[in-house]
């Protein structure tokens, strides 16, 4: 049987760990008192039981008539101490006679008998009922009293530890203007704790975090139009070749770089978050036809159920072009693309994505088997379905072949309205294969 997530909480472990100590605590101590108290009472009810044998005794042994209270062989007397007093011994004990508590004492006597006391124990005894029952309310009160002082110390603690983890998900997921914040980090005169420094940590992670993924960004957006004015001179000086297998080899790289540079500025224009959304009622299976088209190869369109969806159409074609792109260029045909409402299903026969993929998602400039490119299609994808508000799962089938899951939101963007929308917060590191 699994026990309820929340029950390994700290706020509960805290509980649980207050609560044992409480009770461990309030029934030491009050086993404590109970004997300690009991101890006393019952001593001083034997010392004035034997302060009556004795005047009994003497009475008996002079031979006048025995105290009030005194008896030999009384009724009720306890076998043990009746043959403890027939041994020669004198001896205590407290038992009940007629439904009360009685301290007997008792002393040997002639003819092997005993010559017994007793004393009224109930007050006694209801002294120390009213003293444990004292000391159950009180320790009841204690462990009530501590549990809420506990809880509200822990519960301080485990909010601001909640508002940590928030903040260290919201980072996880792009956000990195996100901080924790915590009060006693801005005020050096309040005592430092162990969350205190955590949140610091945090904050100071993410800033210096931030902070390296702006200038890659910076980079790579430099970069990018830096290598735009010679490359468009290095494509003109192409043009002016002549026709051979040199100029085509030429021509052909130079068409790459140009790919490669055009995906680097788009790359960095994602990464700002401020893309602008055109947005259109399209047909899906209309959409996917023309890019099956304008991809070529060998890619089969299946319309399960045709869907209308608000989008940007330019966008849509982009991503779902480079997901074709990617399975005509790295996998065996057929590639099969199949509409089925607003989810869009793009699959190859080839060996799958690689496990890296699947499980953190397209990296930048990381291709495995050898594969062409330069790992920035599926970037390009992923980064533009994020503007779209879709979502893309990539996966492997069961009888071989990648499969990638585009579901387009039922809605447009949240802010598309304005006309500027992006990803979830600063870039992530990670693209395409």
């Amino acid at each position: 049987m699994r026990l309820p997530r929340w029950s390994g909480t700290l706020a509960v472990k805290a509980a649980v760990f207050i609560t044992v100590m409480c009770c461990g605590l309030t029934a030491l101590l009050g086993i404590l008192v109970h004997v300690s108290v009991t101890d006393q009472t019952v001593g001083q009810a034997r010392d004035l039981a034997l302060s009556r044998l004795t005047d009994a005794t003497r009475t008996y042994e002079a031979g006048g008539t025995p105290l009030p209270g005194a008896a030999v062989d009384p009724e009720g007397l306890p076998e043990a101490l009746r043959e403890l007093a027939a041994s020669g011994k004198r001896g205590t004990m407290v038992a009940d006679h007629r439904g009360h508590p009685t301290m007997w004492a008792a002393g040997p006597a002639d003819g092997g008998q005993a010559l017994a006391v007793r004393v009224d124990y109930g007050q006694q005894a209801r002294t120390i009922d009213a003293l444990d029952r004292a000391i159950l309310w009180s320790s009841a009160l204690a462990i009530g009293a501590t549990l809420l002082v506990g809880a509200f110390a822990v519960t301080r603690v485990t909010r601001r530890l909640h508002a940590t983890a928030r903040v260290a998900r919201r980072i996880s997921a792009g956000d990195l203007d996100a901080r924790v914040n915590d009060a006693r980090t801005k005020d050096p005169t309040r005592p430092q704790d162990e969350v205190a420094s955590v949140a610091a940590a945090l904050d100071s992670m993410a800033a210096s975090l931030q902070g390296k993924l702006l200038s890659e960004q910076r980079f790579t957006a430099d970069v990018a139009h830096e290598l735009r004015t010679p490359l468009t001179g290095l494509h003109a000086a192409a043009e002016l070749l002549p026709p051979g297998r040199p100029t085509e080899l030429v021509r052909d790289r130079v068409a790459a770089l140009r790919t490669l540079t055009e995906d680097l500025l788009e790359i960095s224009r994602l990464d700002t978050g401020r893309e602008r959304l055109d947005l259109t009622t399209e047909e899906l299976g209309a959409l996917a036809g023309r890019v099956a088209r304008t991809a070529g190869g060998s890619t089969e369109i299946v319309v399960v159920r045709d869907a209308h969806v608000e989008t940007d159409r330019r966008r849509l074609e982009r991503v779902l072009g480079n997901l074709v792109a990617n399975a005509h260029r790295h996998a065996r045909p057929p590639v099969v693309v199949t509409v089925d409402g607003p989810v869009v299903t793009v699959r190859d026969h080839g060996d799958g994505y690689p496990e890296y993929l699947v499980t953190h998602g397209p990296q930048r400039f990381r291709t495995e088997g050898g594969a062409k490119g330069h790992g920035l299609g599926l970037t390009i994808a992923l980064g533009q379905a994020e503007v779209l508000g879709a979502r893309l799962d990539f996966g492997n089938a069961p009888d071989g072949g990648a499969v990638v899951t585009l579901t387009l939101p039922q809605s447009p963007p949240v802010g598309a309205s304005e006309g500027c929308v992006g990803p979830s917060g600063v870039p992530r590191p990670d693209g395409g294969s």
